[in-house]
């Protein structure tokens, strides 16, 4: 899972990429023209890992990963456009979309951008959003237009234009397009241009070490609009550089916190978003695999390996609940609840999976 933390250079986005990625990246993006993107990836911390492992004893043991990807922000140079130029090349590649929005004070911040408006700032971030989609849905239909005076006319043309008419109506009602019902057909003629409010969205409360838990109203109002966590960022990034546990946990202690951003992210995003873990187990791997909720077989098969998907004839499916209930995959055996799918099975979380193929 790929998620870019997007939003307003005074948001603190790459205060909070460093808290949950561990990493040093400069802090002051919001005097910064910067483009090229910080980029992080972290474990998805998960105990029926650890227990797999345990049991199984591999050679390697994989956790799922989650990649932060801190991108740059609006700038004086940047032509007003929040999402623009190269910057919107690099998030179109994103699995997620994580609006990160200031909810601290700063003396130079205040000075230049006003005192935190995290409502206002998720306007901002959402207006942007579906300008640019808006645009690139429009520069599609003006293209289409001239390649049908030219001649250029297919079945397969017209059924775009007309997807992208109605995207152009509905973003200019203020409609994202993952909002939108479209068929199977539509969602898969407008895959390939990875327009922005298509993608999954949540928002991160970036609050000071003064205000955190202290902000009911704020993320009330905003949890109106998307899911939202809240962090107190600079706490969080100065957490992340203490290699002591047990300090760590004093240092949490003391701010009320039981887990750390890391964590609580990770966990939040998979929520939020819609993602569930699945396992694959062996005496030379333990490793968790992240799909959608709601994938069936193939498609986690995919995840894998592409030759999997491909050449797919069944899985051999138990749960990990199972596994720990009876002891050992003979026990689940001997209950009768190891299982043959198909490609079209519903993957659970916590499914333990072999896929059976042939290429």
């Amino acid at each position: 899972m790929n998620i870019a933390l997007i939003g307003l250079p005074k948001s603190g986005k790459t205060t909070i990429f460093n808290a949950l990625t561990g990493l040093s990246a400069a802090v002051s993006d919001y005097s910064s023209s910067r483009v090229e993107p910080n980029r992080g990836s972290v474990s998805v911390e998960d105990h029926r890992v650890e227990e797999l492992s345990r049991m199984y004893e591999p050679k390697k043991t994989i956790y799922a990963t989650v990649e932060f990807v801190d991108f740059a922000g609006l700038t004086p140079d940047s032509g007003g456009e929040l999402f623009a130029g190269e910057a919107l090349q690099l998030i179109k590649n994103s699995d997620a979309l994580a609006a990160v929005l200031r909810n601290f004070s700063d003396e130079v911040i205040d000075q230049t951008f006003g005192k935190p408006d995290p409502a206002g700032e998720l306007e901002q971030v959402i207006t942007e959003l579906m300008l640019s989609d808006q645009i690139l849905a429009e520069r599609r239909l003006e293209r289409l237009k001239a390649d049908f005076k030219r001649g250029k006319k297919s079945a397969s043309a017209e059924a775009e234009q007309q997807v992208m008419k109605r995207l152009t109506e509905a973003l200019d009602a203020g409609t994202p397009v993952s909002a939108m019902e479209l068929t199977a057909d539509e969602k898969r003629i407008i895959s390939g241009f990875q327009f922005l409010t298509a993608k999954p969205l949540f928002a991160v409360l970036n609050s000071g070490d003064r205000e955190y838990g202290e902000n009911k109203a704020a993320v009330d109002e905003l949890s109106q609009s998307l899911p939202v966590v809240e962090f107190a960022g600079n706490f969080e990034m100065e957490l992340s550089t203490l290699d002591d546990p047990e300090e760590q946990s004093e240092f949490m202690a003391d701010m009320g916190i039981e887990e750390s951003a890391r964590r609580r992210l990770t966990t939040f995003a998979y929520a939020a978003l819609g993602y569930i873990s699945f396992f694959t187990v062996g005496k030379d791997e333990v490793r968790a695999w992240t799909v959608r909720k709601d994938a069936p077989a193939v498609e986690a098969a995919g995840a894998i390996h592409s030759d999997l998907a491909r050449g797919f004839i069944r899985a051999e499916v138990f749960s990990y609940d199972n596994l720990m209930e009876h002891g050992s995959e003979k026990g689940v055996k001997n209950a009768g609840k190891f299982r043959l799918e198909g490609k079209q099975y519903t993957v659970q979380d916590g499914d333990i999976i072999n896929v059976r193929f042939s290429v």
